[in-house]
């Protein structure tokens, strides 16, 4: 029986959209409901978390979880994308040294005000910044607050440094690398970039795109119960009716997340609030 509804992880190869992902998971399943977790830009690879069915409803919830990068940054020029797609804007002389760029890193760790770059999907008076910025138009972009949870130089060679970075959802890696270099009055530009987590979810989980096709992709859906990694929520049958009828129940559970299951599998994501739980999302059929 084929899933309708779960998640693939995918190692997304490089030159390609999120949207080519997701348009080759819907060709191979002959199904239209396909969406995905975070966009990586078409020089990014790495984990690409494709939604299935009912699974595209846990967008919201799901973007909140850690993502992890492996990020190169090349000191002494800046182009205007931040990265090595664009136009070189900017040439220094000034390289920061490996200590240098290890003293800074502290300063971005935490809640920052973070400005996202022109070329990126942000909207400017209802239009995409990158469509602004292609047409030389001159705009400015607000600083929006971001969750760094960490940063690790792992290397510094031939005016390059590698790091890997923990951040929230909406962080542009882009930006980071900008403003380090510009705290240590350089520049520089991102050649690099892997997504290696997002959640639970490493790299090493994830299937290539091209090692798909009709016969074997169902054999990588993860269905929702086993994707979810929070605890169940039990309850009576009544109860449970009571639930997915859109009644706040009483429970004994502390506060928190929790998955509703039917006969093993996730039909609703709850949230508990001083003893009494309410129906978050609906995910049965």
């Amino acid at each position: 029986m084929a899933k309708n509804k779960g998640f693939l992880s995918i190692n997304k190869p490089k030159d390609w959209t999120s949207f080519d992902v997701v348009n080759k998971v819907k060709h191979l399943l002959k199904f239209k409901k396909v969406g995905h977790l975070g966009t990586l830009d078409p020089m990014a690879t790495g984990v690409l978390i494709v939604t299935i069915g009912k699974a595209t409803k846990l967008f919201d919830f799901l973007q909140q979880k850690k993502k992890t990068y492996l990020a190169k940054f090349e000191f002494g020029y800046s182009t205007n994308t931040l990265d090595s797609t664009g136009s070189v804007t900017n040439r220094v002389d000034t390289i920061p040294t490996k200590e240098e760029i290890e003293n800074i890193l502290p300063k971005f760790v935490g809640e920052i005000n973070q400005i996202p770059p022109k070329f990126s999907a942000k909207s400017v008076d209802g239009k995409r910044a990158y469509d602004l910025a292609r047409q030389n138009v001159d705009f400015e972009l607000q600083p929006k607050l971001v969750n760094i949870y960490d940063i690790k130089l792992l290397g510094c060679e031939n005016n390059v440094a590698t790091m890997e970075i923990m951040c929230g959802s909406g962080t542009y890696i882009r930006a980071i690398g900008r403003d380090i270099a510009n705290d240590l009055k350089s520049c520089a530009t991102m050649t690099e970039l892997i997504r290696t987590k997002i959640g639970k979810v490493s790299i090493d989980n994830c299937v290539a795109i091209n090692e798909l096709n009709e016969d074997n992709i169902q054999n990588f859906i993860v269905p929702i119960d086993e994707f979810l990694d929070c605890p169940i929520l039990n309850l009576s049958i009544q109860n449970g009716q009571k639930l997915l009828n859109g009644q706040i129940i009483p429970v004994k559970f502390d506060d928190g997340v929790y998955k509703y299951n039917l006969i093993d599998e996730t039909v609703a994501l709850v949230k508990v609030q001083a003893f009494r739980a309410k129906m978050m999302i609906y995910l049965g059929d």
